[in-house]
Parts: structure tokens; sequence; C-alpha cells
């Protein structure tokens, strides 16, 4: 007896799951029937092809693509993976494991290269000829002032059902994006041109004035089509640029002109339809039968690859227009010149608004529409990024080398070859690290501080790579707005757990096993850095909310943020401590005197090193910064994700490296307080990050207009540095600790 799986890796799996979707299962009834997994490729491959391991025989993976499906009845035998035999009852773990290495081989490298991938979170939908098609619209947005402000806050025409927001999930809320409809409305394959919307019958005093403040201050507007941005391309100085959304209006010699006419150029691609395979069991077998396509031609469906817009500036006659409707011809022809203006706005005159759409059919695939928006720019910038990281890697891990075998190995090497008298004369005249072996393990002061800064540094570091990682893998596209800062909380959230185990475990391993106080050091934990956070983003949200700005968090989502704070992450991060506490101390492989050392005076402040040690690992990162802070000031899109997660890499290679030099230097100047000093060795990357966001500030962000934008930009900015610095701090510690240990443990001084 047989059973046939197909499996449908693509387009068909997209509609039912959005992820995998087992067309059809012939079952027979009997004992231990063989099963035969045909994997058909569609040009949309999915990463979720593991969840065929739910079956439990498989004998034969037929890896096949589109053309080999149609053209031939017989499976090539080069395309047949033998995977296990039958007739055992069950498969065993070692078969399982076998499995999976052959599913995830078969699927990897049978792909063929000219098959592209959908980005997660995005779908395509096809539009009918004649279908309707509306434009959404976003908030609107300015580089000049950081702050966003609903659409219809100003005099626009209102669609005829009334204004409903789009659902929006917590990270477009927590970045400001406020989705609503608009009267924007299009029918697919139909070009329509001199259509009329509305007429402001005049402009208030209070209209008139937020009018030309939003000119001045430079709001573009940001349209939305079938979840695609609306892009403008215009031409300066022999550049071509790219700019998403079209200004409010301009100013031309002290006069204001609004751009009342919009030309919309929408390209899209014609649906291709997945061809599918059904499945027909027998008692026997199967029999494999393909799906035409009859029908696919009579009705053909187009899907949205581009969506740009053209302002312009028209002189209406309001009063020809004052018999007509939403979507009616406008009376007179109307030609779009993008370089000239003719509309200019005065308080008490109406104002007319028109719009024109035309389709263009493109060769743009479905999954590469994105392309216009995410096209990188620098690529040899980002490279020659790396290669300064990997420079500085490279010297500082010579310095390490050095340490370990010429110092370090040969002290050891030596000590170890002397007799025991010899031993005691040499522990006599010991020098430099040796003589802080009584005090090189005594609690810093403010432990407690210490502990809960590690543990709150392990949390969003280890957010920070599985984000990046993630991002890097496509798994948090632009087309899914908001999800970066979404799956950023949730996998804070979730991480509670490593930062309440790590500050316990340090906090019981600095007591000498003491458990005594770990549910306050998990609490600690807890409410560091998200009541350092909550109250700078509470005090710039009230500047936001004086403003009127959509960038303001509302109530509700507050109250959500204080639930998932209370009832998610402090409870993990306590279920972390009490693991925390249950776990075996770390054991100093030295004993602790009573009486502490006294530090000798030094040429120069120990401090002043360590803070000018930050300098390396930012070497590291500037140049990625400058791509960052673009893209989150200036309206750019980043997403060159990879870069970044390599850079990620590199920084956390080089904290490690700088802290770990570092705590060498001071221990062989008999300075035994290494512990805060090893923190802020790799943490004070912080401080010239933030002395960089305020340069990015006076000499990039000129034209950030008004206190409340400078504020809102240098809060932010605090924000960021605070959990830039509790992570690489505790990097820097973390590696210390281990040196300091394995170098202490490997040779034993009384």
């Amino acid at each position: 007896m047989e059973v046939w799986v197909s499996v449908g890796i693509g387009l068909l799996a997209n509609v039912v799951t959005r992820r995998f979707q087992i067309l059809s299962i012939a079952h027979v009834h009997g004992k231990a029937p063989q099963v035969h997994i045909a994997v058909f490729h569609g040009f949309a491959f999915q990463h979720s092809y593991w969840k065929l391991l739910i079956l439990q025989r498989v004998k034969n993976i037929f890896i096949f693509t589109r053309s080999d499906f149609y053209s031939k009845r017989t499976i090539p035998e080069h395309k047949i993976w033998h995977v296990s035999p039958v007739n055992h009852p069950k498969m065993e773990s070692c078969e399982q494991f076998g499995l999976w290495v052959v599913m995830i081989l078969s699927l990897t490298f049978q792909i063929q290269s000219n098959y592209g991938f959908y980005l997660p979170g995005s779908y395509p939908h096809k539009y009918g000829v004649t279908d309707e098609l509306w434009v959404k619209v976003n908030s609107l947005t300015s580089v000049d002032t950081e702050m966003p402000f609903s659409y219809y806050s100003l005099p626009f025409c209102n669609p005829e059902g009334g204004i409903k927001d789009s659902a929006e999930n917590l990270g477009e809320l927590l970045m400001g994006d406020r989705i609503e409809n608009s009267p924007y409305r299009f029918r697919m394959y139909s070009n329509e041109s001199e259509i009329y919307l509305c007429r402001i019958e005049s402009l208030s005093g209070d209209q008139f004035k937020i009018l030309k403040e939003r000119i001045d201050e430079m709001y573009q507007v940001n349209l939305i089509l079938d979840n695609l941005p609306a892009i403008r391309f215009t031409h300066k100085e022999g550049y071509f640029m790219r700019w998403t959304g079209y200004p409010v209006g301009v100013k031309v010699d002290d006069t204001y002109y609004l751009f009342n006419h919009l030309k919309f150029n929408v390209l899209v691609h014609k649906y291709e339809e997945t061809n599918v395979a059904r499945v027909m069991g027998t008692g026997d077998g199967a029999e494999m039968i393909p799906v035409g396509k009859e029908g696919s031609s009579q009705n053909p469906g187009y899907m949205v690859v581009g969506f740009e817009v053209i302002p312009c500036s028209i002189m209406h006659n309001a009063d020809s227009v004052k018999n007509l409707k939403m979507y009616d011809k406008y009376p007179s022809s109307i030609q779009c010149d993008p370089a000239a203006v003719a509309m200019p706005i005065k308080e008490g005159q109406p104002v007319v608004f028109t719009y024109e759409v035309a389709f263009e059919e493109s060769d743009i695939k479905w999954p590469s529409r994105w392309d216009a928006y995410l096209k990188m720019e620098g690529a040899k910038v980002h490279w020659f990024s790396i290669l300064n990281s990997l420079m500085v890697i490279t010297f500082l891990a010579g310095i390490v080398l050095v340490i370990f075998l010429r110092t370090v190995r040969r002290d050891l090497t030596r000590y170890e070859e002397l007799d025991k008298e010899a031993q005691a004369q040499m522990n006599e005249e010991l020098s430099g690290w040796k003589l802080v072996v009584g005090d090189v393990f005594r609690a810093p002061s403010n432990s407690a501080l210490l502990c809960v800064m590690v543990g709150d540094g392990v949390q969003i570091l280890g957010m920070s790579v599985v984000t990046i990682l993630f991002a890097a893998l496509g798994f948090m596209s632009p087309a899914s707005r908001g999800s970066l800062i979404t799956g950023m909380l949730f996998l804070y959230m979730i991480l509670g757990i490593a930062a309440g185990y790590v500050s316990v475990r340090m906090w019981r391993t600095i007591g000498f096993g003491d458990q005594k106080g770990w549910v306050s050091i998990a609490w600690k934990a807890a409410c560091f850095f998200p009541g350092i956070s909550f109250l700078i983003l509470t005090t710039l949200n009230f500047l936001l909310w004086g403003s009127h700005s959509t960038g303001a968090i509302p109530f509700s989502l507050f109250v959500i943020l204080i639930l998932l704070w209370f009832c998610i992450s402090v409870p993990l991060t306590l279920v972390g401590g009490y693991f925390g506490a249950k776990a075996p101390h770390i054991e100093y492989p030295v004993r602790t005197n009573q009486i502490p050392r006294e530090i000798p005076q030094q040429k120069y402040p120990s401090w002043l090193l360590v803070l000018g040690a930050g300098t390396l690992p930012f070497g590291t990162l500037f140049i990625e910064l400058f791509f960052i802070m673009s893209s989150i000031w200036m309206g750019r899109v980043y997403y060159v994700f990879g870069f970044l997660f390599i850079v990620l890499i590199l920084l956390v290679v080089v904290c490690a490296e700088v802290s770990l030099v570092l705590t060498y230097m001071h221990l062989c100047v008999e300075d035994w307080k290494w512990w805060w000093k090893s923190f802020f060795a790799s943490g004070s990357v912080a401080i010239y990050i933030f002395l960089y966001s305020v340069n990015y500030l006076v000499f990039d962000l000129k034209s950030l207009s008004g206190p409340v934008s400078a504020t809102l930009y240098l809060g932010y900015s605090l924000f960021m540095v605070l959990a830039i610095m509790l992570s690489t701090g505790t990097i820097g510690f973390l590696s210390s600790f281990w040196f300091v240990y394995y170098l202490f443990a490997s040779v034993k001084l009384d």
C-alpha cells in the first residue's frame, strides 16, 4: 500500500495557510503504508518545509520542478531521494534525524536560482479588470520636525463613507503610523483622467495658517496602494532621486502653492496562475493529474507592482464644479506639469481637488516590487566598514594572543616547573597580576546594581541579535509595517527569563552562594531598564501630546504596554531569577583576603583609559551608524540587515577583546577593582555614540526646527545610547570575568 503526499511550496501554500500546505493525502487503510513525498517547486519558496516531518514513514522524496511535473509522468531517478525502510513499526531517532538532514539538504540545493521568494508577511492580491482599488493615507511626516500629524488635520477631501482607521499593530502605533482610508478610488486597468474629487468651500484662518506651517516645515503626504507606499521620482543636478510621498505644497517668492492635483501611475503585472497537481488515491497506488489552465486567460487578473505619484498645482475654476459630485468628470482638460505651480492659497479662497490615474503593465515580478524602495546604495561603503572592523579585530586579537601565549602561559609554565621550595620563594617575589590574588574576586561596590545591569544587558543583546538575524533572513519585511518593533518588544519580554537568571546567578556568585535577596535582584532587573525607558518615553510623549502629533502614544496603548511589562516581562524575569537561585553559583578558584590590599598610586587616572577604550568599538560601527541614523531621522528605508548583522558580530568581538586587554592591564599594575572598569571599558562606546548623535543633529539635521523637535531627537538618542551601553558593557564584563577566572584557576597561589 502506498500513500502519496503532494506538497506545494509556492503561491498556493500562501493562499490557505500562508506558510505550508499539504494539497491532498490519499488516505489508505492498512498497516505500515509507504509514503511518497512529492515536493513541487513554486516560485515562492517558504521556510516551513520542516513541517513535512510530521509524517512518520517516508520511503521516497521526489524533488522536481514545474517543467518536470507537466512534461513527464516518470520521475527522473536523480531526483528521487531514498530515505529509510518502511518495515519498522516506528522510526528510530537516528532515522528521524536523517530525515531532517535529507529534507533540508534536498529543499535547499534543489531550488533553482531563478525562483524568487515572497517576503514573509506579504502575499499577492489578484485584481480583475475594473475591480476597485482604494488608496489609503498614512501620517504626514517631515524631516524638519520629526513629528507626524494626521492626514486629515489638513483641509483635504474626506471619503464619502467617513474616515475609518485601518487595523494597526503595536509596532505601527509606536512608530506613529496612523493609516486611514481616503477618497482616491481606482478601477484596475482603467485609465481615468480629470476626476473631480471635492471642493473646500473656503479656507478658514486656522486652515490657512496650518497649511502655511506644514509647507514651511516640508511635510510629506504618504499614500499607500495595495501595501505599497507612493513613490516620487525627481531629477536634480543630473541625479535621479526617489522619494516616498509628495510634499503638501511649495513656497515660491513668499507665495504658498498647494498641490491639489495628483497624477498616479500604477504599475501592474499579469497574474500568473500557479499550476497545481491533484492527487487521486486508490487502494494500491496513486495517480497525479495536472490541472490545466482553462479559464485563466478568460478572466485575466493583475497584481500591483508599483505606485508612482506626480503632484501638480492647478488653478481650477471653483464655480464650474459647484454641481459636480465626487468622481464626476471635471468640465475642462487638465495639463499636469510638475515644474509649474499655479494654485496659490489664500484665506477665504475655495480649493478644488482632482486626480488622474494611468495603468502600465510592467515586467516587474510581484516578489520584486519592493526593489525600488529597498535598493541598496553605497554597498562599497558597507564593505569598507566591515573591512575596517576586521582590521581593528585583528589588531586586538594580536594583543590578546600575546597576552595569553607569551605572558600568561610563560609565567604559568615557569611556575609549574619549580619545586615547592622554589614556589614558596617565588610567592614572596611575586609582581604584577599575581600580587592581587587575594583581592581579585573581592565584591565590587554597588554589586547589586552591577548584577542588574549585566542581566538587562544580556536581555537587550539577545533581543538585538535575534531581531537582526530574523530581519537579515527576510522575516521582518517592510511590507509588514511595525513588524520590526513588534518583534523586538516580544523578544525583549521573552528574554526576561535570561535577565533574571544571569542577574541572580551573578549576585549569588559575588555573595559566595548566598541566596538571600534574589527576589529583590530579579525585581530590580525587571524594572531597571524598562523603568528608565518608560520615564524617557513618557516625558517625550507629553511633548507630542502638546503638539497634537500622531507620534504620541495613545493612552490605551500606554495601558497595554504597562500590562505587558507587569503581566509578562516581570513574571518571566522572576521565573528566570528562581532558576538562577537554584543553579549552583560559580566558585572562585582562589580565596579572598579579609583585609583589602592597597592599590598603588597610578601615573594616570585609570578611568581615563577606560573611557578612551570606547573609541575602538565605536570605530567598528560608526559608518553603519550613519545609515541607521539616516533611516530613523531622514525617512529612508533601511534594509541591509545582512551588513548590520555582520557589524554586530564584529562589535561583540571587539568589545570582548577591548575589555579583556584593559582588565589585564589593570591587574598588571595591581589594580584589583576591575569589575566596573571592565563593564565601562566596552560600555563607554555609548558616550561616543551620543556625541555622534549630537554631531548628526548639528550638521546633518540642520533644518530640524524648534526646541520640541530637538528635545525629541535627544530623548530618543538617550534611550538608544542607554540600551547600547548596557549591552556592550555586558559583553565586556562577561568576557573579563571569564578571563580572570581562567587566569587564576590555572595556577594556585597562596
